[in-house]
Parts: structure tokens; C-alpha cells; sequence
């Protein structure tokens, strides 16, 4: 009888990671480990695996990965904000090429699936919304690292892998330790307070969950190639705004409709990306849910925090 396949996830505090971890919780059919750098921060009513893995320390790799021996590496550790990216090239090299590169040949030499985690944000946004097969045209550096970083997963020699690229991932971390669009309009309107919110950047907005589910399916069926991991709503930030507040009940004249030059930030957003999932959802069986319910799953969770 074959042994069961060990997943290892890696950024397991993050939020990407704390969903996996949760997902694996309810399953018995992989032996599995959770890895971020430093100490678990996740409280599991199931008691799991964790190992501190820095996924730049190449040593450290090394290490978890023989005592382990992992079949399948889910890689969802990044340096992910857009402008820290751009006002720090160095720390974005490392965390999201440097570190891709060191993995992808730790699963080349021991032999796992490896899943690695990309974004739309390697697109202009001139065409979206974009398939699996569209030309990439980063507009920020953090968009640049990412696309670097799916190269290098592409031509790893002895490499088996998997690409999923995915949109605007929200959702409620353990430790309410972010925000994120239905959470900020949420508490900007309960405090009445006047909030803009842009009207001109389109995204396919991706419940965290969703996500989860989507990098399991992979890592499950050995899917290999690029597949888009999104929400299958195409709306502006502006739309999700009104559709928070529609379903919290709260007013809707306090959010005023801006455009992205209101703004200024240090990095280049691409107008309009959002993703065609055809692909995941036959091949994979992937089934997102909508915004409105990603927006209904967020409040349940609140109101289990709060209790």
C-alpha cells in the first residue's frame, strides 16, 4: 500500500496559508505540515505539524524538507504589498524570486509537485479580463518579481509544477490582522465616516477560501500548468464598496465614486485585470463563490470573532 502524500505549505501565518491549514484540518487523507518563518501564530482545534522555515534561507529549506520529505509544496509566502515592493527592491527580490528559486529546486531534488502562488498584477491591465495563455506586461516591480519568479518555476530543471495566479484575495485572518475592502467600507460607514473609493480599476475579487480550495485542487490532481484561481465577479472597487454596504444595511451616500489619479502611490496598478476561470472550473472542478457570498461568509466569521 502506497504511503499518503505529504503536503507542506509554506507562509502558513498568512492568510492564504491560515485557510490551507483549516481546510487540511478537516481531512485525513494527506499527512501534512504548516512552515512559516519564526512561530506558529494559528490556533487549531486540531493539532497539526508546524515547522519554522524561512523560505529564504536555503539551509533551512533543506532541513524541513529531509525530515519531512514532502511530496507536494503549496507556496504561498510572498512579499505581497504592491508599493513596499517598489520602495524596497532588494527585500521584494529575495522573498519573491530569491527564495522561488531556492524552493523550486529543493522540490526538483526530492521529487515534490510544487504549487506556486502568481498574480494578475504581472498583467498591464489594458485586456483583462485574461486567460492562462495572455502575454504578461508588469507595470510594478512587485508585478516584475512575480513573473521572474513564474519563469523560474517553468525552466527548474526535473521540475513537476503548477502556477496559480490569483486576484484581490480577501478574507478574515485569525488575527484580524489585516484589513480589506468589505472590512474598511464596513467600519468607514458604521463610523459615518466619507470614503472614495475608485471607480476605474476592474479585479475579479477572490474569497480566501476560495483560493484555499482552488491551490488543494491542484496540489490534489497534480495539475500541472498555469491555471487563474479568482473570483468570478468582474467589479470595480467602487461596486464592492456598494455591495458591502447593501448588505450590512448601511448608507450608501457616504461613498463617493473617484478615479485612481485621486491617489497617489509609489506603485503602477494596472486598470483592468480580473481573470477567465473557464480553466479551473473543468479541469479542476473549481466553484468560486460570488462576491455577495464571499461578503456573507466574512460577516458569519465576524460575528463568531465578536461573540
Amino acid at each position: 500500500m502506497n504511503s499518503p502524500e505529504t503536503i507542506l505549505i509554506t507562509g502558513s501565518n498568512g492568510l492564504l496559508g491560515q485557510k490551507l491549514v483549516h481546510l487540511l484540518s478537516r481531512q485525513n487523507i494527506y499527512n501534512w505540515v504548516a512552515t512559516a518563518r519564526g512561530t506558529n501564530r494559528i490556533d487549531s482545534s486540531t493539532p497539526f505539524q508546524f515547522a519554522a522555515m524561512d523560505t529564504t534561507n536555503p539551509a533551512q529549506i533543506k532541513e524541513v524538507f529531509e525530515s519531512y520529505k514532502p511530496t507536494i509544496v503549496i507556496h504561498t509566502a510572498a512579499m505581497t504589498q504592491v508599493d513596499d515592493c517598489e520602495k524596497d527592491h532588494e527585500a521584494c527580490t529575495l522573498q519573491n524570486v530569491t527564495a522561488v528559486q531556492y524552493l523550486a529546486n529543493a522540490c526538483a531534488e526530492y521529487k515534490a509537485f510544487f504549487v506556486h502562488l502568481s498574480t494578475d498584477f504581472i498583467f498591464d491591465g489594458e485586456a483583462g479580463p485574461y486567460d492562462e495563455e495572455a502575454q504578461a506586461k508588469p507595470l510594478s516591480f512587485y508585478g516584475e518579481s512575480k513573473l521572474k519568479a513564474e519563469d523560474i518555476v517553468k525552466n527548474t530543471q526535473n521540475l513537476d509544477w503548477a502556477i496559480a495566479r490569483t486576484v484581490l484575495v480577501y478574507g478574515i485572518a485569525q488575527d484580524m490582522s489585516r484589513s480589506n475592502i468589505i472590512l474598511w467600507v464596513k467600519k468607514s460607514l458604521e463610523d459615518g465616516k466619507h470614503i472614495k473609493v475608485v471607480d476605474d480599476q476592474w479585479r475579479t475579487p477572490t474569497l480566501a477560501e476560495d483560493l484555499a480550495m482552488g491551490c488543494f485542487l491542484i496540489a490534489k490532481h497534480k495539475a500541472k500548468g498555469v491555471f487563474n484561481i479568482s473570483g468570478k465577479d468582474l467589479l470595480t472597487p467602487y461596486q464592492m464598496a456598494l455591495k458591502t454596504a447593501d448588505f450590512f444595511g448601511l448608507d450608501k451616500n457616504l461613498i463617493e465614486k473617484a478615479d485612481s489619479t485621486t491617489f497617489t502611490q509609489p506603485a503602477k496598478r494596472p486598470p483592468k485585470t480580473g481573470f477567465i476561470i473557464d480553466k479551473a472550473k473543468n479541469v479542476l472542478g473549481y466553484a468560486p463563490h460570488s462576491f455577495e457570498e464571499g461578503i456573507a461568509i466574512l460577516s458569519n466569521q465576524l460575528s463568531l470573532i465578536t461573540q
